[in-house]
């Protein structure tokens, strides 16, 4: 399954460094934020309006072998998909343009890879 999560591209690059992403969430919440392709330009609009530097890193769930539960932790009437557990790098299988119009709305479309995510693809 391709998850995505919405990341400061400085963020993302340092985890690069130490080869997995351990976002605070994970300490405080247990686990990951991810979105389905559909969710992530609603969810930046709404917890990222004002976040300049974003990025949108696709991962495959099946790299990794912590838990992905589908739920909706929060009772938004939306289920997310969260990962329990850090993110390998290796998991990461693109880097997307989180796009912004002239209304500061955000618009996603998850075929415009404009980096690899780990730095050997």
């Amino acid at each position: 399954m391709r998850l995505f999560h919405i990341v400061d591209r400085d963020v993302w690059s340092a985890a690069a460094v130490r080869g997995e992403y351990r976002p605070a969430s994970l300490d405080t919440e247990g686990f990951v934020h991810f979105s389905f392709a559909g969710q992530v330009a609603n969810t930046a609009g709404l917890h990222y309006r004002e976040t300049p530097n974003l990025c949108v890193v696709e991962v495959d769930s099946s790299a990794f072998d912590h838990e992905v539960r589908v739920e909706d932790s929060y009772g938004s009437g939306t289920e997310f998909p969260h990962v329990y557990g850090p993110i390998p790098m290796s998991a990461a299988v693109a880097i997307h343009q989180l796009e912004r119009g002239p209304t500061g709305d955000f618009s996603f479309t998850p075929g415009g890879a404009v980096d690899p995510a780990w730095p050997d693809r």
